[in-house]
């Protein structure tokens, strides 16, 4: 009697336990990419409704296309401070210092000796100081052992106190012609102002580079279990350092932007970006405990809280509600992440 051969399947069986945990693995990344989607809808619905109360509210002023341009505008400086944060939170630090490092970028760019150098001179020194802050931090964090809330706290006290140093209180005029263009709507493309365009690109980047790439992986991993990514091969301090680098390079980035916006370089500029760029991301999906992160959710939030300081300009309310209005969003936003977290 003759055997019929045996396949390398039937061999060797795969184990129940091992299946189930591919299966588990598996569906664990499909219920997360499903609350990504849900908690993007959201904040799509959100975005919808503040529209809609623009809309009604001052019908003439917050549709026109004008003022839609300005929202976008304004959205972008932001908006790439919060690209650089993502990162950061995702990794399971904090950045306190970014509001401080583009005022200081944004003066140290618009001083007459840098003014000589035209353009180039202006954007290579803004993203220079930017990286040299972000390096500094990471230094500290990585390498230094300090905790990144009080190395960033101290950077921010240091970066705002420079950039007083350097301004002497006063505000510093932009005479470069072709950083002023950039801001006028000759400059458009196809009625998208420059600005909006580098927001889009950095965004992009920043996707592909947190989803795509192994810097992004690592990223996630030393966020959600820096031993256990160190155990499996990461240099987890220098992971950190570029973090904070990049986290400085957009700084960098928006302080430019900041600068063609308002033309000027001033030691109050970026007040309060950090409580906007954390919030941003935190409403968007990133877990401030790190392990999770998400660029679009982040830029969404940006969208949001923009549209929401336009609208309460438009109809002349006070800035403390405004600001209220920010705190409650932010407190819903914890308390689903907390909500979700324990689900999960």
């Amino acid at each position: 009697m003759t055997q019929q051969p045996v396949s390398p399947a039937q061999q060797a069986p795969v184990p129940a336990a091992a299946s189930d945990k591919s299966a588990e693995r598996s569906g664990g990344r499909r219920g997360l990419g499903l609350l990504a989607d849900v908690r993007n809808l959201s904040l799509l619905g959100v975005l919808a409704v503040l529209v809609a109360v623009g809309g009604i509210t001052e019908p003439d002023t917050f549709l026109s296309t004008s003022n839609l341009q300005l929202v976008l505008t304004q959205a972008s400086v932001i908006g790439v401070v919060t690209v650089g944060m993502t990162f950061v939170i995702t990794s399971g630090g904090i950045d306190l210092s970014v509001g401080a490092i583009v005022a200081l970028s944004s003066v140290w760019a618009t001083t007459l000796a840098t003014q000589e150098y035209g353009f180039a001179g202006i954007l290579f020194t803004a993203v220079v100081v930017g990286l040299g802050c972000g390096l500094v931090n990471g230094l500290l964090i990585a390498y230094g052992g300090l905790v990144p809330f009080i190395a960033t706290l101290a950077m921010l006290a240091s970066a705002r106190g420079l950039a007083l140093q350097i301004t002497d209180g006063r505000t510093q005029i932009v005479t470069v012609k072709s950083v002023l263009d950039l801001g006028v709507p000759d400059s458009y493309v196809l009625g998208i102002p420059p600005l909006v365009l580098v927001f889009a690109g950095v965004t992009v980047l920043g996707w592909l580079l947190l989803n795509r790439t192994t810097f992004g992986r690592r990223t996630v991993a030393v966020g959600g279990n820096a031993e256990a990514a160190r155990l499996a091969g990461i240099d987890v301090r220098r992971q950190r350092l570029y973090l904070y680098l990049l986290s400085g390079l957009c700084c960098g980035i928006a302080a430019f932007l900041l600068v063609v916006l308002a033309g000027s370089g001033q030691n109050t500029n970026g007040n309060l970006y950090e409580l906007d760029a954390i919030a941003a991301a935190i409403i968007g999906g990133t877990l401030l405990s790190g392990g999770r992160g998400t660029i679009v959710g982040s830029v969404l939030g940006v969208l949001v809280f923009t549209t929401i300081t336009n609208i309460f300009a438009l109809n002349n309310l006070q800035s403390d509600v405004q600001q209220i209005a920010k705190g409650a969003i932010i407190v819903a936003a914890v308390l689903v992440q907390r909500r979700t977290a324990g689900d999960g």
